[in-house]
């Protein structure tokens, strides 16, 4: 491995983030559970450089999290510690955008390459313990666009990739971050999950009609309003359900009032990302997201929401050998999950 290891200096990887917009069958009653529809944005992102060193040396935003990520890999995976990094973009923790699933496979990536190993992401998702419930943020790391996974089923393993279709580039999604909020993770999670009562049979059998013969569709067709109004209803539908263990349909009541105005100028498709409390709202064209997000900072401002103008992203992490200036072969790329 050292000779590989020499061969490929430095590692540089970026990883996307991604919108959870919503579970189409919490009820699992045919045998497979939850089933998401998400989408892979091209910011804010996890980007990062590892190099081969003496000692593990880490620095930049969300280093930390990023130095545990690699002493476990370290310990389940066999791979390299002994790395320095320097983390130049992170996305924000516990908002609801994925940043643990993405700075786990970034940095698994970084590791991989510089190892020159042929370990596919999703290989060490299992030991990373990512894609308990929903596959997307592997997918949107893997393939990025707009993706439906299947659920989670007998296997040991992340749910499936059932369905998958680009963003349209004319499309932008408008970001709405509440600056120091954080939705439930960890344990307080896994119990809000417990507490929940059943949910309903015939509620997840629309939700999975409504993906299949409205949402992909209206996507495939470039149809902003329809795709936006199958997204909007999947919101209302579980953002109620879990409402009890969020303290209402979103989390946040300031990015509740965003969400709320943005419906009042004609904007369908809205929600909350994940546990929040990011929201979103599928735009059509540039210009008007551009000014919808003029007018809310306006509106909002001296508070702590923070409105971005984002485009879809249609292809997974980059992987880049910077040692020889180029990107990797594709079987390094493979390796990388790309």
């Amino acid at each position: 491995m050292s000779h590989q290891r020499n061969r490929i200096g430095e590692v540089w990887v970026r990883a996307p983030a991604r919108l959870h917009a919503g579970f189409v069958d919490l009820n699992g009653g045919l045998g497979r559970r939850f089933g998401s529809l998400g989408i892979a944005i091209d910011r804010p992102a996890i980007a990062l450089r590892v190099r081969p060193a003496d000692r593990l040396t880490v620095s930049g935003p969300s280093a930390e999290r990023v130095r545990r990520s690699i002493e476990r890999l370290g310990r389940e995976a066999g791979l390299p510690e002994a790395v320095a990094v320097t983390v130049e973009e992170a996305i924000p923790p516990h908002v609801g955008l994925g940043s643990g699933t993405q700075t786990d496979l970034a940095v698994a990536a970084a590791l991989v390459c510089l190892e020159g190993r042929g370990t596919a992401a999703r290989d060490l998702a299992r030991a990373l313990e990512r894609g308990a419930r929903s596959g997307i943020g592997l997918a949107a790391f893997e393939q990025g666009g707009v993706l439906l996974d299947g659920g989670r089923g007998g296997l040991d393993a992340a749910p499936p990739v059932i369905a998958r279709a680009p963003f349209p580039e004319e499309w932008r999604i408008l970001l709405l971050l509440h600056r120091g909020g954080h939705g439930l993770h960890g344990a307080p999670e896994a119990e809000a999950f417990r507490r929940l009562p059943p949910f309903p049979p015939d509620a997840a059998a629309h939700l999975c009609r409504l993906m299949l013969m409205v949402a992909l569709p209206a996507l495939a067709e470039g149809d902003v309003d329809r795709f936006g109004q199958a997204i909007g209803e999947l919101q209302r539908t579980v953002g109620d359900h879990f409402a009890p263990a969020q303290g209402g349909r979103f989390t946040s009541p300031l990015v509740a009032d965003a969400l709320a105005w943005l419906e009042a100028q004609g904007i369908a498709g809205v929600g909350q990302s994940s546990w929040g409390p990011t929201g979103f709202a599928v735009i059509g064209d540039s210009r008007q997201a551009e000014r919808l997000a003029s007018e809310m900072r306006t509106l909002w401002t001296g508070s702590p929401l923070e409105v971005t103008v984002c485009r879809g992203r249609n292809v997974g992490a980059t992987v880049r050998n910077l040692s020889a200036e180029a990107d990797f072969t594709p079987a390094m790329r493979r390796a990388a999950g790309e």
